[in-house]
């Protein structure tokens, strides 16, 4: 069957020429009497997906996209987009769409990233922070989520952070764990899979933070990227965002955040009978699962798809990694192996030695 599939499957030209023939069909029927002949497209640096978008010149400006439905599922993306937008979720509008082909027309937020914002206006943190807290908090409470997600379960925790093994350690360090090591890894996955189910349940972006979230010309924060979205712990949207992988944010700040988000959730009775220190472990060990895939993510990036640019946020995750560690003796062990055998093998790497974050400041 893969030798059949791939002799039927279009060959990189015929899937171009075949999307701009689409697009213009498209705005020929949105627009049955305005000429295409100036039609340009823009092509916008990609994501970490295999998503390609384009910026038409038409007015207003809109994106196409072109998401291979080998690797991208658009069909989830329409349904959340439709679903989400009547709640209130600035979400792009979905224009147009084949599905089944992963091409589409949305709604252009323009350019300007809540990261781009921030390292250009750090003293506008905690209003962009609270936007992006109350939007979070909106997107948790919508009604009715759970009937189009799949579950953040044990299955899909533990595949997350098999990548740390298989891609930071065992390709990018070229790190083989002994038996011992193995047992070590293992069980702290295991704690960190119980922690997160232990946890009121919500709609969970997976990828909220700076780079999927855009200041539009209106003022509000547009969210993008949540085709992945699924039905999980309450924490992992919010430590994706305060503790972001490419923006830093000192400790207690980010503390302080946390704990302001944990009272609204409270208060909107997503959060029942849970003390500050269990909150705090939720968020911390939500971090730690995380950026412990997120480093293999990174590693998978560059080693397999060529995005090497990613290699130079990874120094910034394991700096989360270690301190997320620190204050819980369960983690001790871990922690120590980390910085002894790991560590110095990173601090190797060109990338690591030439590391500077913007974003990074002292405390």
């Amino acid at each position: 069957m893969a030798d059949q599939h791939a002799q039927h499957s279009p060959s990189s030209k015929e899937r171009s020429d075949n999307f701009k023939t689409w697009i213009r069909q498209q705005l020929q029927t949105l627009h049955p009497t305005r000429p295409l002949n100036e039609l340009s497209m823009t092509t916008l640096r990609g994501d970490a997906g295999f998503r390609q978008y384009h910026r038409l010149n038409t007015q207003p400006s809109m994106l196409a996209v072109d998401a291979p439905p080998a690797h991208e599922d658009s069909k989830q993306f329409v349904h959340l987009a439709q679903y989400l937008r009547p709640q209130g979720i600035d979400v792009p509008a979905v224009i147009a769409a084949d599905a089944e082909r992963g091409f589409l027309l949305i709604e252009d937020f323009g350019d300007q990233l809540l990261q781009y914002e921030l390292e250009e206006s750090p003293d506008s943190a905690p209003i962009l922070y609270g936007e992006a807290l109350i939007e979070l908090l909106a997107l948790q409470q919508s009604p009715h989520a759970r009937e189009l997600l799949g579950v953040y379960d044990r299955e899909n925790l533990g595949a997350e952070l098999a990548l740390f093994t298989d891609w930071f350690l065992a390709e990018l360090l070229q790190y083989s764990l002994s038996d011992q090591e193995h047992q070590l890894v293992q069980d702290v996955f295991t704690r960190l899979e119980d922690s997160a189910l232990e946890q009121p349940q919500v709609l969970v972006h997976r990828d909220y933070h700076s780079r999927n979230l855009l200041l539009k010309t209106d003022g509000r924060l547009g969210i993008v990227d949540f085709q992945d979205a699924l039905w999980g712990p309450i924490t992992y949207d919010l430590v994706s965002l305060l503790r972001d992988c490419y923006l830093r944010w000192p400790a207690e700040q980010v503390r302080q955040w946390a704990l302001g988000y944990g009272n609204m959730a409270a208060e909107a009775g997503l959060l029942t009978d849970v003390d500050e220190a269990q909150y705090l472990r939720w968020f911390d060990w939500m971090g730690l699962q995380r950026h412990l895939k997120v480093l293999g993510i990174f590693a998978r990036l560059s080693l397999r798809d060529g995005k090497n640019h990613y290699m130079d946020d990874l120094p910034l995750v394991i700096r989360y990694v270690l301190e997320a560690c620190q204050g819980y003796p369960e983690l001790a062990e871990f922690q120590q192996w980390f910085e002894q055998r790991l560590l110095p093998l990173a601090q190797q790497q060109s990338w690591y030695r030439d590391y500077r974050c913007a974003g990074d400041r002292p405390e």
